[in-house]
């Protein structure tokens, strides 16, 4: 079942990178987890996806009938989901997609694999066949996360802020994610420097995740 379930949300993802989203009715599709490791909400206009190992009737039952557009990521449906499936519930991220480009990346970067630098360290517990790039001030990492998509992250050194780094290194993860596949970014929107720089460097929002952690 995981299989399909990945092959599912793949599929759903795919389709979200190309502009094609699920209708805006106010539904919920249900699936089991992708992995062990992946389970979650995500929102897109007017439909949620949950993935994880928990009975969808119990699922189901969670929402409330109020609002169902905003009942998936709402906090007390994430936490009893976190309680039921033994995990952590986190807060909810600005989910965005951006094309691949083609050619080199517009700075110089420098392929990293130790897995003692922090940035390095925290993308490895979330996803698969990580690959990280630093320059000065900045890190970026791309790696394989939910149902196999390419993920994104960028760190900014205090010292860097404020010069456009970000911006540069989220666009510069365009030109490194392999196959030409779409790039996908979690992004806090309380970090509004992060979000700024995602958006100047080609990144489309298409809705909204919540991730459960295992604890």
């Amino acid at each position: 079942m995981p299989k399909a379930a990945s092959q599912v949300l793949a599929a759903i993802l795919a389709d979200a990178a190309a502009g094609r989203f699920p209708v805006s009715d106010g539904g919920v599709t249900i699936l089991p987890q992708p992995s062990a490791r992946d389970a979650g909400v995500i929102a897109f206009t007017g439909h949620s996806v949950i993935f994880a190992d928990a009975d969808p009737t119990w699922t189901a039952g969670q929402l409330t009938a109020d609002d169902p557009f905003a009942a998936p990521l709402r906090p007390e449906f994430l936490c009893a989901l976190a309680r039921h499936t033994g995990r952590v519930a986190h807060q909810s991220d600005m989910l965005a997609c951006a094309a691949a480009l083609p050619g080199a990346p517009p700075t110089e970067l420098t392929p990293d694999a130790d897995p003692a630098h922090p940035r390095i360290s925290r993308a490895l517990r979330h996803r698969d066949e990580v690959r990280t790039w630093l320059v000065p001030g900045g890190v970026v990492t791309v790696g394989r996360g939910i149902a196999g998509r390419w993920e994104v992250s960028v760190e900014v050194g205090e010292e860097a802020r404020g010069a456009g780094l970000g911006r540069t290194l989220a666009t510069a993860a365009r030109h490194l994610v392999p196959d030409g596949a779409p790039l996908w970014a979690q992004i806090s929107p309380g970090n509004a420097a992060s979000v700024r720089a995602f958006l100047a460097a080609g990144f489309v929002p298409v809705g909204a995740e919540a991730l459960l952690d295992l604890p």
